[in-house]
């Protein structure tokens, strides 16, 4: 069983089979293991690696269930709840014989992990929330659509707004993944602090991004609506809030709810960052984690 175990976090891609399903993760660097579930839902596990984390700790990057390499649910593209998100991740910590790990939620995968903390305390040494935010619907939307407006006002006179604009648009009315991969590479720049001042750097994620088109609605075709504000309070797991300056979709506001709601927690925003400082400032984020890791993990 050991060497089983070895082999399943070995460097490189993976493939395992939970409840019946293929799910898909990549291994990268050494250490104390973090679990990192990407945004979206739906976008492809690459933007979010880290590089500078694997020099300290071993980087499990998931691909979630119906996106990627891990095998979609019979309902697709519906019924991917937290629930279910969290149900795939514990069977893959139980496969791996791993029965407490870091967790790393960015965006989307923000609400997947404090649904584990919430639900799944045990599994859980430490969490990472990285541009999260702990309600979903017409608050957090309201909230979002006047950073996009401070955006607007920050880069007026840039040729591309437009194209920006329309793939915010074009996010909301997509329904497959070619809609949903073009709408998000429109909309990257607002993604960022300073995308056109970093054009070269960032233009090849631009150009490459893919995601999956995956609903907001359970099986039932039931949206699956979230607020975690009076749950949160009774979090026990060690928590780091990590939140960029200038996030368009999980702003400050958000992370300023999550640290005062959650006991002990820990905020650090990343002041030239956009939803993507790991990219943006990545010797800053690596930093707040390796700090936090060594508190958590003590």
């Amino acid at each position: 069983m050991q060497n089983k175990t070895t082999d399943l976090l070995s460097p490189g891609t993976h493939d395992i089979e939970v409840d019946g399903l293929r799910q898909r993760y990549h291994v990268h660097g050494s250490g104390p293991v973090c679990l990192v579930v990407p945004g979206g839902p739906g976008v492809d596990w690459k933007p979010t690696r880290v590089p500078a984390a694997e020099e300290f700790l071993t980087m499990l990057y998931v691909e979630p269930l119906g996106t990627g390499g891990s095998q979609r649910l019979p309902s697709h593209p519906h019924g991917y709840t937290r629930e279910r998100y969290a149900r795939g991740l514990t069977g893959l910590l139980d496969a791996l014989s791993l029965p407490r790990v870091l967790v790393l939620g960015h965006s989307y995968g923000g609400f997947v992990a404090q649904y584990l903390a919430l639900h799944h305390p045990d599994r859980l040494s430490g969490m990472v929330l990285y541009e999260s935010a702990p309600v979903t619907g017409p608050e957090h939307m309201a909230e979002s659509a006047a950073r996009v407006e401070e955006f607007v006002r920050r880069n007026g006179d840039r040729p591309d707004l437009p194209t920006v604009l329309g793939g915010l648009q074009a996010s909301g009315t997509a329904r497959d993944d070619t809609t949903i991969t073009a709408a998000l590479r429109d909309l990257l720049p607002v993604s960022l602090a300073r995308y056109w001042e970093r054009e070269d750097e960032f233009r090849g994620l631009r150009e490459t991004i893919t995601c999956t088109y995956i609903s907001s609605l359970d099986e039932n075709l039931e949206p699956d609506v979230i607020d975690d504000r009076a749950a949160l309070p009774a979090v026990t797991v060690p928590t780091l809030v990590i939140v960029g300056r200038y996030d368009v979709i999980c702003g400050p506001r958000w992370a300023r709810e999550l640290h005062a709601l959650i006991p002990g927690s820990r905020l650090v925003v990343l002041e030239d960052s956009g939803h993507l400082g790991h990219l943006e400032e990545p010797e800053a984020f690596a930093d707040a984690v390796r700090t936090f890791a060594r508190s958590a993990l003590a």
